[in-house]
């Protein structure tokens, strides 16, 4: 099966890079993202971009917000009735483990 022509496959359109931060670490962190950089192919920028995305996934995985909580609050304080099929997984458990 040949291969699409680079013009129509569809590509995010690239942001241009026009911002600096500059960063005083520690000669061990340096030589922890030099060693990043150099098995990875990366640039110092996107290793930091890529753990930046990286802890705000994990936080907004870990926070509920809205109607989500609320949701979570409500299931916890005023739980519903179990129904027939968790009774017969849970004896089921019981009657397999002791």
């Amino acid at each position: 099966m040949p291969m699409p022509a680079a013009s129509s496959r569809q590509s995010a359109p690239r942001e241009l890079k026009k911002e600096r931060i500059e960063l005083r670490v520690a000669a061990s962190a340096k030589d922890l993202i030099q060693r990043a950089m150099a098995v990875s192919g990366l640039t110092a920028g996107d290793l930091a971009y890529e753990g930046a995305r990286r802890v705000l996934d994990e936080h907004e995985r870990l926070v509920l917000t809205g109607a989500d909580r609320d949701a979570f609050l409500d299931a916890v304080t005023n739980p519903p009735e179990p129904t027939d099929r968790l009774v017969a997984a849970l004896r089921a458990h019981r009657d397999r483990l002791g």
